[in-house]
């Protein structure tokens, strides 16, 4: 990615870089090429003149891609190299569980550090397992946002080492819009049009996937995901987090009674696809207040076998509950979905909470009444990984989206563009909320309107 997909101009700019960018080239422009000409604060770099160094690839040769995707948006350093054929060279994943449990969540300079310490080799073990070298890539897809701001740098820098030494173009991904695609990678049935529920620790979104780069966003969370609510939970009732709380957290609700405890479903009175599961996570800590259990200082391998019941019941009814306001939005979604598309045939549930079986389960028993097929890819895709991001890299870079190959070297005061805060698809008019958080600030325009934007003048 060139100067233009890592530099960072004010929104006041972007309607003048936007009709800037369609001068006659060669090939289409980046995914994020419009929003950046040069940096204001380094007058030394020229702004990119986006002439690509390689032809959008012919029809004969469009299997013939080999993508290395790279990952760092979190708390997992991931990279894998996808052929456009579908196959999985390889992939390679490393956890930051151990910090997770250490620190209690996320914390954003020790995850940037070991993001740091395990890139080099997680790629090199990637290319390794593959059998390949850079020198048998076709280019580098990498995640931009959204993000931890210091977690991104880490995935960028080194993609951009790599695309400059062997002048591969570069592709700039959407982390979420990847959580989408990644289900057409296993399952060549899903085209578009089709509807996706997101769900992980930081995310929850439903979006109406029109096209490749045109998303209507249907609703999405004000406060807190259903990642973030699973993990507190766990942490609350002194699950073993090592294997991340989710997981965990379902493995004890299939011991409870999930009507044992009444907690209410969040946002009923809402009627909309939004999110919130802030509510409920305060009800959880209340219901564990009043039992009085000790699972401050007794995690469950030492709980009595009454003790283990009482927090089986609270898991059991927490997750009953939090699925069933999963079930309630996208029930409302799947009806506005159809109004819009009525040839939508599939759901696709993704992101790291898609891997819990009884969300499947009960997500696919609203599917099927819609008339619609739940596609969810295996528990290894849901998770952040980089097959992910090399495969969404496929996809723009058969359409001509994607940067020409960056300089070797990048300067010392090289302000790279990441986008913490990134919004994949415009709001549906039906969807917007009054209860919308501070989260709704933006700091960049979504991909859905610089993709279309870009369609609309050429």
């Amino acid at each position: 990615m060139a100067a233009s997909i890592l530099l960072a101009p004010s929104l006041s700019r972007f309607k003048f870089l936007l009709l800037r960018s369609f001068i006659p080239r060669l090939r289409k422009p980046s995914l994020i090429s419009h929003l950046a000409n040069r940096s204001l604060t380094s007058p030394s770099l020229k702004p990119c003149t986006r002439v690509a160094t390689r032809s959008v690839p012919s029809f004969s040769s469009r299997h013939d891609v080999v993508m290395l995707g790279i990952e760092t948006s979190c708390d997992d350093t991931a990279a894998a190299v996808v052929r456009s054929d579908g196959q999985i060279l390889s992939q390679v994943v490393s956890s930051q569980a151990d910090l997770l449990v250490k620190y209690g969540g996320v914390a954003p300079k020790m995850a940037e550090e070991a993001h740091a310490l395990a890139i080099d080799e997680v790629v090199q073990q990637t290319l390794d397992n593959a059998k390949l070298t850079e020198e048998n890539l076709s280019a580098v897809a990498v995640t931009i946002g959204p993000g931890l701001s210091l977690c991104l740098r880490v995935g960028v820098q080194k993609a951009r080492r790599i695309a400059g030494k062997f002048r591969l173009p570069i592709v700039g991904v959407h982390h979420m819009e990847a959580h989408a695609l990644v289900a057409r990678l296993v399952n060549k049935k899903v085209q578009f049009p089709f509807l996706a529920l997101l769900i992980s620790g930081g995310h929850n979104l439903l979006i109406l996937a029109q096209s490749l780069g045109h998303y209507v966003q249907l609703g999405t969370t004000i406060d807190d995901a259903i990642g973030e609510a699973y993990d507190k939970t766990a942490r609350w009732l002194g699950l073993d987090m090592r294997r991340g709380g989710g997981p965990a957290l379902e493995e004890l609700a299939l011991e409870g009674d999930a009507t044992s405890v009444k907690f209410s479903v969040p946002m009923r009175q809402h009627k909309d696809c939004n999110f919130s599961y802030a509510g409920l996570k305060t009800q959880v800590r209340l219901a564990i207040e009043s039992r009085n259990l000790p699972t401050e200082n007794v995690p469950i391998s030492s709980a009595s076998s009454d003790d283990r019941r009482s927090r089986a019941d609270l898991a059991a009814s927490f997750q009953r509950v939090a699925v069933l306001h999963l079930e309630e939005r996208c029930q409302r979604a799947m009806e506005w979905a159809l109004k819009i598309e009525p040839s939508i045939k599939y759901l696709v549930v993704s992101g790291g909470v898609a891997s819990n079986r009884f969300v499947r389960a009960r997500l696919n028993d609203v599917a099927g009444r819609n008339g619609l097929e739940l596609v969810c890819p295996p528990p290894r895709l849901c998770t952040d990984n980089g097959v992910m991001i090399a495969w969404t890299g496929i996809e723009h870079y058969l359409m001509g989206r994607f940067d020409p190959p960056p300089p070797p070297n990048d300067p010392e005061d090289f302000q790279y563009d990441l986008r913490p805060r990134w919004p994949l698809g415009e709001e549906y008019s039906e969807g917007r909320s009054v209860a919308r958080s501070v989260k709704r600030a933006r700091v960049h325009p979504s991909l859905t309107s610089i993709i279309q934007g870009s369609l609309t003048q050429q």
